[in-house]
């Protein structure tokens, strides 16, 4: 990363995003503009490479998400659990600031998404439950849970309110 240190963090509400320039107008108007509702919300967590005078030279997003394990390959698909869909995390944005392309800080935020994936250390909307059967759905309305509309039986509970 020709010699130039960064340090990888969640992003922080003393984190100025505005000048932040990837080249790309729909990762920095995310980054400017959404992100951190996104973060409130529980969708997403943000995570920055700030240089050694605080300003950001990069950033992703992770978040929680599922496979369809019809969709993966077979030789992947023979080695997990039966069931329709695999707990996955997403990496969703990745981008550098302009001033820092071509100096592998992309490589290095990926390599910190993997290695904070591997250990779990994502943002999750809610808590999401396949109830057996009725009297288990009863349960979990009980509980504040709330059946999805096409699928009664799947239910979930924002973290918020957890």
């Amino acid at each position: 990363m020709s010699g130039a240190i960064f340090r990888i963090v969640a992003l922080a509400a003393d984190h100025d995003r505005r000048p932040f320039d990837s080249g790309c107008v729909a990762l920095d108007h995310y980054f400017q503009r959404q992100v951190t509702q996104d973060i409130r919300r529980r969708v997403t967590a943000c995570f920055v490479a700030l240089t050694q005078g605080q300003r950001i030279a990069g950033y992703y997003t992770l978040a929680s998400a599922s496979l369809c394990l019809s969709e993966l390959p077979a030789e992947t698909a023979k080695k997990l659990p039966r069931y329709p869909s695999i707990p996955a995390v997403r990496l969703g944005r990745l981008a550098v600031h302009r001033t820092f392309h071509g100096q592998g800080l992309g490589g290095a935020l990926l390599a910190d998404a993997l290695k904070r994936a591997a250990r779990a250390e994502i943002a999750a909307f809610a808590l999401v439950v396949e109830a057996k059967d009725e009297q288990a759905a009863a349960f979990y309305n009980h509980h504040g849970f709330i059946a999805l509309s096409d699928s009664p039986r799947t239910l979930f509970l924002p973290l918020s309110k957890a």
